[in-house]
């Protein structure tokens, strides 16, 4: 397994969340064809990408659509992560199959171990997504709601 797909996990997991976002690097040009196996993990990865990026969407318009009312607000970015959440877990278990497979035909011992520590990797981040995103959530609410009360409460 070539090590674009490690850096394919780690651009995914650069734009999974809004308390994540940020440019991911270029990947650097494989020395090798990929093989068909690694191309419809990237492609996983990008729609992963694009429903993390709708998600994002979504929470960003639920927090500006709850004005001061944060109790709302969090129930709705609660609702939000509930819709989600299959999609982060499905694609751990995408991603954590592919590693496996390309693992067991890696005979290097230390790709071996770069693999799994990917795949450990991915799962810890991902699987922490949800609460990370709640809590920027909560902050932002929190955020919103004293910046709305603010300018009444000086005058």
């Amino acid at each position: 397994m070539s090590l674009r797909i490690i850096l394919a996990a780690s651009a995914v997991l650069a734009f999974a969340a809004p308390a994540l976002a940020q440019d991911a690097p270029a990947a650097p040009p494989a020395a090798e064809a990929p093989s068909a196996a690694e191309i419809a993990m990237e492609a996983k990865g990008e729609a992963f990408k694009a429903r993390m990026e709708q998600m994002q969407g979504e929470i960003e318009a639920a927090i500006s659509g709850a004005g001061t009312d944060q109790t709302r607000g969090l129930a709705d970015v609660d609702a939000i992560l509930a819709r989600y959440e299959p999609d982060i877990e499905g694609f751990i278990v995408d991603f954590e199959a592919f590693i496996d497979a390309e693992a067991a035909a890696e005979p290097d011992e230390t790709k071996r171990a770069e693999m799994s520590g990917a795949k450990m990797g991915v799962r810890m981040a991902l699987s922490g997504l949800p609460a990370q995103i709640r809590a920027a959530a909560q902050s932002a609410l929190t955020a919103q709601a004293t910046a709305a009360t603010a300018p009444a409460a000086a005058e």
